[in-house]
């Protein structure tokens, strides 16, 4: 479809507009909204508290698209990794998401809530678990001793898992 535009009657013309749809805050003010390409408001648009819950945190390894997540203490800065079922004592477990791939050292959005939109493979209404390999989730749980077991939600789609932070579990 394309874009909307609206008239505005302003200082005696009638100018065109057309609408934003991400803000940058108040230098955005009185200006008009349109939806972005995915048909929804951006969470730029909403008030402080509404929308995904998010971090921006530098990546200490390469992460994929779609990548579950592992939140660790670097020296006192948070920062974010590949979650893994096979680091030792939950070292790695699920803490959340990326949506969009960040190299390592560079800064991204990590999601701690939401649906991951960005995996592939998956059997919707089946559980997901973290896996072995890191940064990707599997429907079979790990059974090997010192592994973790993870539950991280539920496939809704082939390519979209509800992330739900389960409590991992050790296995002995």
């Amino acid at each position: 479809m394309a874009l909307q535009k609206v008239l505005a009657y302003i200082s005696g013309k009638f100018t065109e507009l057309v609408g934003v749809d991400t803000s940058s805050g108040a230098g955005d003010a009185g200006k008009i909204v349109h939806l972005s390409s995915s048909g929804r408001l951006s969470t730029t648009m909403m008030p402080e508290g509404i929308g995904a819950d998010t971090v921006s945190l530098v990546a200490s390894e390469g992460l994929a698209a779609g990548a579950w997540i592992n939140i660790w203490n670097d020296g006192g800065t948070p920062k974010m990794r590949n979650a893994d079922a096979s680091g030792a004592d939950q070292a790695k477990a699920v803490d959340g998401f990326v949506l969009e791939a960040v190299t390592s050292g560079a800064t991204g959005i990590a999601y701690k809530e939401g649906n991951n939109t960005q995996v592939s493979g998956m059997t919707p209404g089946s559980d997901v678990f973290i896996s072995d390999t890191p940064g990707a989730g599997t429907h079979t749980a790990p059974t090997t001793a010192g592994h973790t077991v993870q539950r991280i939600g539920k496939a809704t789609s082939a390519t979209s898992v509800d992330f739900e932070r389960g409590i991992p579990v050790t296995l002995v």
